[in-house]
């Protein structure tokens, strides 16, 4: 069976790092794997039209991952190759799971999407996979009308899975049950992706070709639920692949695929802070800790103590983020992060004499934020004053703490879902007293502020690839503290694209 699997454009207003899209190489992997002709199409990188694309490899189911910003465009999508050719299309990703809003209705609404994955993927894919191709071939001329025709009701034991039959009635199964053994699951199918024309992991920091730059996810999961994060709509059990899974993974993306840098994506990889010092002795041992690699969505600042940090400095970790979200004591106790302030200047203090870079997380306008408690989060982030300090305003996405609060006691700015756009400082929300006015105010003083510092400066023109990636910073600069207005101007190009 052919499998085409599409990452919808997804345009940003800033020049970011655009990257093989983890979820996708992992079905690809097990869809490989269970026999299928598989091809991607990454919208943000190819050169075919979507047309011929689907004209040329004829899939006989199509697979399209989205979030938030993004679904507009991945319903588009779905029209397009219903436009071409009726084959189910399913629809996947972190939006999509969002039952409370049901969102996964919403989607399914859309004339040309058949059904819904929610929560991780790869179980229910194979399912589906599995009762397309049954279905194949016993239909000669096969149509997804026939394969959703609800007197057959093919999808109804699939868990994790919302699905519409063909008289328009929406169905929503049990929750799928988180995999267990992770280790069950091939290595993603980079050879899917046209690695040359991705970015690096970090590229405002690191010049690499993108080619030779890999991610790789030892665990899943998150026992936190902190009340902004959109991860919290995803198992909360925490999941890790085996000592030797992940160092035979690792040896491959350096031995096989030539890796010059690695990014751990892992939402809480020091969750067991033993664990990650085997994998260090590990890496060491296998000799693979000359290639450097990051943290890229950070560690636990209550889980990195000194030791540890320098034992995986030896086993060649350049670089790890720690989310500090805010500078005020009393916030850091409403958005249960369960860490205060002291720990997390130790972890910064605990990295830095381990000799490993920091990048630092923070929130501007978080519920209850004021101007004061604002300033004391750049104040805060000067103190600590990590590489980079990364600010973004608070965006309520669905399915989040902050989203119901927002819902019962504020008052939303987005229009649709696009607004929800990344990058382009402007406020999603308004509650209370705090304003869009003030928080825009405050997220563009936040970067001024850290970033314009004469100390800083003199710093980041001592390292060699600030003057690498010199022009490219210098646009993302300007355009974050002075953005331009183009929201309708993205969606027209977005809309185009197809």
């Amino acid at each position: 069976m052919r499998v085409a699997l599409i990452n919808p454009k997804f345009r940003l207003p800033i020049d970011t790092r655009t990257s093989p899209h983890l979820a996708l190489a992992y079905l690809g992997a097990v869809s490989e794997r269970r026999g299928d002709e598989v091809r991607v199409y990454d919208a943000d990188v190819e050169e075919q039209s979507f047309q011929d694309f689907l004209r040329e490899f004829k899939p006989h189911l199509a697979g399209i991952t989205t979030n938030t910003p993004q679904v507009k465009q991945s319903w588009r999508t779905a029209a397009a190759i219903k436009d071409v050719m009726d084959i189910p299309v399913v629809l996947g990703g972190p939006h999509v799971s969002v039952v409370s809003e049901e969102l996964d209705y919403e989607s399914l609404r859309q004339p040309q999407v058949d059904l819904v994955v929610r929560g991780e993927g790869e179980g229910p894919w194979i399912e589906i996979s599995d009762i397309v191709e049954g279905f194949l071939r016993d239909q000669p001329e096969f149509a997804a009308a026939k394969l959703m025709d609800p007197a057959l009701d093919l999808f109804r034991e699939t868990r994790g899975v919302s699905y519409k039959t063909s008289d328009g009635q929406l169905h929503r199964n049990a929750d799928a049950t988180p995999i267990a053994d992770l280790d069950s699951l091939p290595w993603p199918a980079y050879h899917l992706f046209k690695m040359n024309k991705y970015t690096n992991l970090q590229p405002a920091t690191d010049a690499i070709p993108g080619e030779r730059s890999f991610s790789i996810l030892t665990s899943r999961g998150c026992p936190y639920r902190c009340t902004f994060c959109s991860q919290s709509i995803m198992p909360i059990k925490w999941r890790a692949r085996s000592y030797d899974n992940v160092i035979e993974e690792w040896r491959h993306l350096v031995k096989d695929l030539g890796a010059l840098e690695i990014g751990v994506l892992d939402d809480s990889a020091n969750i067991r802070k033993q664990r990650l010092v085997q994998l260090a002795d590990g890496l060491i041992a296998e000799k693979l800790n000359h290639v450097p690699w990051i943290f890229v969505n950070g560690i636990r600042a209550n889980l990195a103590d000194y030791e540890m940090l320098r034992k995986l400095k030896q086993a060649g970790l350049k670089r790890t983020a720690f989310g500090v979200e805010t500078g005020d004591e009393q916030m850091i106790i409403k958005i249960d992060k369960h860490v205060d302030h002291d720990t997390i200047r130790q972890a910064f203090k605990n990295a830095k004499a381990a000799g490993i870079e920091t990048i630092g997380f923070f929130i501007i306008g978080l519920p209850g934020d004021t101007r004061e408690t604002m300033q004391k989060t750049i104040d805060f982030a000067i103190e600590l004053d990590p590489m980079i300090a990364n600010f973004s305003m608070m965006t309520p996405y669905p399915g989040t703490i902050v989203y119901e609060q927002v819902k019962q006691n504020g008052r939303f700015l987005v229009q649709d879902w696009e607004d929800y756009v990344f990058f382009d400082a402007k406020a999603r929300y308004e509650m209370g007293d705090l304003s869009a006015e003030l928080m825009e105010d405050m997220y563009r003083k936040a970067y001024r502020q850290f970033y314009w510092r004469p100390r800083y400066v003199m710093r980041a023109m001592q390292r060699k690839d600030f003057w690498t990636r010199f022009g490219r910073n210098a646009r993302i600069a300007y355009r974050t503290i002075v953005p331009r207005k183009e929201k309708n101007d993205l969606r027209k190009a977005m809309e185009s694209s197809l």
